[in-house]
């Protein structure tokens, strides 16, 4: 039998720690590291990038 490293426990036991319902294996900085990608993405683009694509289309 194996054993994930990131299912022992903290004390360095070879016994499995239990997880929480819904918990998944992700690391618990993924969930941040999600919100900040997601919070750029959804930024709208500054009107001079929007100037300057227009400037480009233009030139097609």
């Amino acid at each position: 039998m194996t054993s994930d490293k990131n299912d022992l426990d903290a004390r360095g036991s070879d016994v499995p720690r239990k997880r929480e319902a819904g918990q998944s294996n992700k690391p618990q900085w993924a969930n941040g590291l999600r919100q900040l990608y997601d919070s750029v993405v959804e930024e709208d683009i500054p009107d001079q990038f929007k100037d300057l694509l227009s400037k480009l289309d233009a030139k097609d």
